[in-house]
């Protein structure tokens, strides 16, 4: 016997930070997430497989029209004819209205009850399988205490959506123990809500497969599912199939040996290299983090916008394949202090006086008052999501206050300006 085991689809889910510039695939990363769930269905019916599970948050929230929903159907009337049936089960993210809505499903699917849990039997196949999704957004209760006992004639599966006893940046819905779960007596836990896979016990199995499509620089790396095989009551082989069709990647260039701004290109332009050769064959989502001590610190504040928008060149230019660049990061620090600052006279003293400006706590807290008004005025896409931008915040005023410090001390030690100067 063999199924697939995948988990928060996320469908129609915007990618984070997503912005048009020339050369940027912007298109194909709109759609990442339903060409990822097409990738899952042919890869159900190219292996054959027995059924496919899928543990919670199928959608990512209330539909903007039926065109989500009528994709789904579409997708799952492919598995349908090849006579492969689907077991779903609502997450956080899925009120069940939404999966429930005047859609009519094909015969393959089968929607777990939210209300309490309920066991699907396949009868030919000797498995059975327990489940129950979301009733509502927030199930604080650990729903796993209303699942049967496992059957000792089936092969048991329990299907639920779960922080389990916790994972860092996941809310800590319907959460349970391991111990809970073995007590049940199942061989295979199908867990979803937490988007980095994880294998948390092999006997029995209780695996969190991970979503299928990284959405933002938080989910970095290989996304997909699980193909499991069984022989008998025994799991024999847990593996990996990658779906993502856009993948991010955490981009760091220790830019330490570059004296001047033409000898960070060979460094940029190794990194981006060695990233492309990464892929797959498939979009890269990178985010550049530009990093160590350096004699550019200041100038790399300064002129970030041009050196981004370089590297965006560059990656047009040399054929790299398709890479996105999401964002550049300046987190180097200052190689030494400029000589200009040990000079005693009144140019001396105000660079010395920028460079030692600090927003200490109570600084920070009038400060925030005197911009708070510019939150509800920042554009929704940077209030919300992974990387919400609030001006008010502490770390956010002493990030700004850095790159205003790095920019008045280029802007005061090179008198021919840096737009004006490479080297």
């Amino acid at each position: 016997m063999r199924f697939l085991h995948a988990a928060d689809c996320h469908l129609d889910s915007p990618l984070r930070g997503l912005e048009r510039y020339e050369g940027a695939p912007v298109e194909q990363i709109r759609s990442a997430t339903r060409r990822a769930f097409e990738n899952l269905v042919a890869l159900a019916i190219e292996e054959s497989v027995d059924f496919v599970l899928l543990a919670g948050d199928l959608y990512d929230g209330d539909w903007k029209d039926y065109n989500t929903g009528l994709f789904f159907i579409g997708q799952m009337g492919r598995l349908h004819e090849a006579g492969i049936p689907v077991y779903l089960i609502a997450g956080n993210h899925d009120a069940a209205s939404q999966i429930t809505r005047a859609l009519r499903p094909p015969p393959n699917l089968h929607v777990f009850a939210t209300t309490a849990p309920e066991t699907h039997r396949i009868e030919d196949l000797g498995v059975a399988i327990h489940g129950q999704g979301f009733a509502t957004r927030a199930v604080t209760q650990d729903l796993t205490q209303g699942y049967p006992q496992g059957d000792p004639a089936f092969f048991n599966i329990g299907l639920l959506h779960t922080s389990l006893d916790g994972r860092p940046g996941h809310e800590p819905y319907a959460p349970c123990r391991l111990d809970g779960l073995r007590s049940k007596g199942y061989q295979y836990w199908a867990l979803g809500h937490v988007h980095q896979r994880e294998l948390i016990a092999s006997d029995p199995v209780v695996l969190f497969p991970g979503n299928i499509q990284g959405r933002h620089i938080r989910e970095t790396g290989p996304k997909g599912c699980t193909l499991v095989r069984v022989e008998g009551a025994q799991v024999i082989a847990l593996e990996e199939r990658a779906l993502d069709v856009v993948r991010w990647v955490d981009c760091p260039v220790e830019v330490t040996p570059a004296r001047t701004l033409d000898q960070l290109d060979p460094l940029l332009e190794t990194a981006l290299v060695r990233a492309s050769e990464t892929s797959d064959g498939r979009i890269l989502a990178l985010r550049l983090r530009l990093v160590g001590r350096s004699p550019l610190h200041a100038r790399l504040h300064a002129e970030r916008e041009r050196v981004l928008n370089e590297c965006r060149a560059l990656v047009s230019g040399r054929g790299l394949g398709e890479i996105w660049i999401e964002k550049l990061l300046v987190e180097t620090h200052a190689d030494q202090q400029p000589d200009a600052l040990t000079r005693e006279d009144a140019l001396g003293g105000l660079l010395r006086a920028i460079q030692e400006l600090e927003l200490e706590d109570a600084g920070a807290a009038s400060l925030a008052e005197e911009v708070a008004g510019l939150t509800a005025k920042l554009p929704p896409a940077l209030r919300g999501g992974e990387e919400a931008f609030d001006p008010t915040r502490p770390e956010h005023l002493r990030s700004a206050l850095e790159d205003v410090k790095a920019l008045l001390l280029e802007r005061l030690l090179d008198p021919t300006g840096p737009s004006e100067a490479r080297s």
